[in-house]
């Protein structure tokens, strides 16, 4: 890390690549800077299913995915010439900046800029390596100028080789996995053949030195090296298909055009999944905005993946309302608006997404979305947290960090929760329930515990007087067997029901620093180990489950009852999952775990 934080703030400002003498220099403010101290590594996941009615916790239909029916989606972020607030590693104030969050369905985040090399900022690179998403910087000439930049590079293959070793070298120096080739100029028919050996020969270099290394070709150029967009795979445009790993269609195609990639697809005995058609949401020669669903179900009907052109339409549209968006350090208004508008977005799209289930262990999250009016540690603000009081609360500054994103649920929660920004229990912002007396799902997951064991915890607010208020697990047994539901609430015991529904009470608060075992035991995450804890309102309810065989847990959501006389909703601030060996800890009698017998017992009867 650096000492200098004024110089490491420049020194890790995000920044585009304007020439091929920088490139080939590695002429880069942050050239001496290790990213690996930075940069969070790409997390794995599981392969994505189908949900149906995806958000309803009950609903335990998935469908399976194979090559006959998956679809991938390209996110391609745009918005206003990029590197703007998002700029910044260490943090802008601007909390209300655009955000986006529901990585679940999506498998590759382009940041795209009309710069020359479009270098992705490392906030970016860390919200979606954290859900397993692959990001790609961009690579466009355009204009007299790229077409001169152009031109130089494919003067030899030498040329070519040393781009392309650049281009890995930025890969591996900045930790992301590869390139949308946008060459959208005239090429001389003279190089066309030095077009497809830069294309094949990146291709090669990403797979062999970077991780999960891919290179899109944008649908532009074509055989002839005439700029002339097919919106469409055809005979013109085929050989860059076959020179990369997929192509982004342009975004003015039709249902012939439909039919006829699918044709050459079958002809190349290519998944169609390579090929993405493109949707500008901001409705460019589409139906697109608030519809944007009648244009991605066509697309889904004929099994292509989807490339989503300027999906921050529904943070950038808001000036056309009267919002001012460019306010330096933030407006409630336009940050309420914006989650609105973004939630109902997707929550119209999901239907035709593919979800990607949260699969690795622990599980940790706060629903931080990487912004904040101000900062929150244990439930209280930061600054109240340093100074030792209540007194110091309004102190803390807002900030706009998509490094501090955290896990985010696996579907859209429109109506059915809200981003809270006005409290947390740590990071900038919770959830505040919207839905009561009827569960839903947050979390699509694919955690196997082959020892049977778990503990669970989540920090919740809620007065008693408004309701009742239940995390739920939805898991099965290790041979699949019919699922069985978890209620995690407040219960005079534990009771096991038939009908696969099972109750149980929290442990012991009395206990809670026995959770803390030996280091080769899970660990209760530090911000929520206190026993008995209780800040601002914000309580924390830990839970031990030892069932009789391994179980697999498939969702996690919530219930909320809500009382007649209620004045407020439930909040939740955090949720965590792991395995757990009862037998590492010596607990008391009346520590209240939870003994279940789903093998030998009644609960799948």
């Amino acid at each position: 890390m650096c000492d200098n934080k004024d110089e490491c703030c420049n020194k890790l400002e995000a920044e585009a690549i304007h020439t091929n003498e920088q490139l080939l220099a590695f002429n880069v403010r942050s050239k001496d800077v290790n990213w690996h101290e930075y940069v969070t590594p790409k997390k794995p996941r599981s392969s994505p299913v189908y949900l149906q009615r995806q958000f309803n916790l009950i609903s335990n239909y998935r469908e399976p995915i194979g090559n006959h029916n998956r679809r991938k989606v390209l996110l391609c972020h745009d918005m206003m010439g990029n590197y703007l607030e998002d700029r910044h590693y260490h943090s802008s104030k601007k909390y209300d900046d655009y955000r986006f969050y529901h990585w679940s369905a999506v498998d590759y985040f382009c940041y795209f800029s009309h710069k020359y090399i479009t270098i992705p900022p490392c906030g970016w690179i860390n919200a979606a390596h954290k859900h397993g998403v692959s990001v790609l910087g961009t690579f466009i000439t355009e204009g007299s100028d790229g077409a001169k930049r152009l031109h130089d590079i494919l003067a030899s293959t030498e040329m070519i080789d040393n781009i392309v070793d650049a281009m890995v070298k930025l890969c591996k120096h900045y930790h992301f996995e590869g390139w949308l080739i946008n060459v959208e100029c005239k090429v001389e028919s003279d190089s066309m053949e030095n077009l497809y050996y830069f294309l094949n020969r990146l291709r090669e270099a990403v797979e062999q030195h970077v991780e999960a290394g891919v290179v899109f070709w944008y649908d532009s150029v074509i055989e002839t090296g005439q700029l002339s967009w097919q919106n469409e795979l055809n005979a013109k445009n085929v050989r860059f298909f076959r020179s990369t790993h997929a192509t982004l269609i342009n975004y003015s195609w039709d249902d012939k055009s439909l039919e006829q990639t699918r044709s050459l697809c079958e002809q190349e005995r290519a998944h169609s999944q390579s090929v993405f058609f493109g949707i500008d949401v901001f409705g460019r020669n589409q139906i697109a905005k608030f519809q944007s669903k009648r244009t991605l179900a066509r697309i889904a009907k004929n099994r292509f993946s989807v490339g989503i052109f300027a999906p921050a339409w529904t943070y950038e549209t808001l000036q056309q309302f009267g919002y001012n968006i460019k306010q330096e350090t933030g407006d409630d208004a336009v940050n309420e608006t914006f989650l609105l508008r973004n939630e109902k977005f997707w929550w119209l799209l999901w239907d035709h997404l593919a979800t990607h289930p949260y699969n690795t262990l622990a599980f940790y999250t706060d629903f931080c979305m990487g912004s904040g009016k101000r900062t929150y540690v244990s439930g209280l603000p930061k600054a109240a947290v340093e100074d030792g009081s209540e007194a110091a609360a309004g102190e803390s500054e807002g900030f706009f960090n998509l490094s501090r994103q955290s896990l985010q649920p696996s579907v859209p929660l429109h109506d059915l929760a809200t981003r809270h920004y006005d409290d947390a229990f740590n990071g900038g912002s919770c959830l505040r329930i919207s839905q009561c007396d009827s569960s839903f799902r947050l979390f699509a997951t694919d955690f196997k515990l082959p020892g049977g064991g778990l503990v669970f915890a989540y920090a919740y607010k809620l007065s008693p007087q408004d309701g009742e208020f239940d995390c739920i697990l939805r898991f099965c047994t290790s041979n699949n067997a019919r699922d069985c539901y978890l209620f995690l609430g407040d219960y005079y015991d534990t009771v096991s029901l038939q009908r696969g529904r099972c109750y149980v009470s929290p442990f012991k608060p009395k206990y809670n620093e026995l959770l803390s075992g030996p280091l080769e035991c899970p660990q209760i995450p530090k911000d929520m180990a206190f026993p008995d804890f209780q800040a601002n309102g914000w309580r924390v309810r830990y839970y031990v489950v030892e069932f009789d065989g391994g179980i697999q847990v498939k969702d996690i959501g919530v219930l909320y009852r809500k009382t007649p006389e209620a004045r407020d909703t439930a909040y939740l601030g955090a949720v965590y999952l792991n395995e757990f060996n009862v037998n590492h800890h010596d607990f008391p009698v009346d520590s209240n775990i939870a003994l279940i017998q789903v093998y030998g017992g009644d609960l799948l009867n």
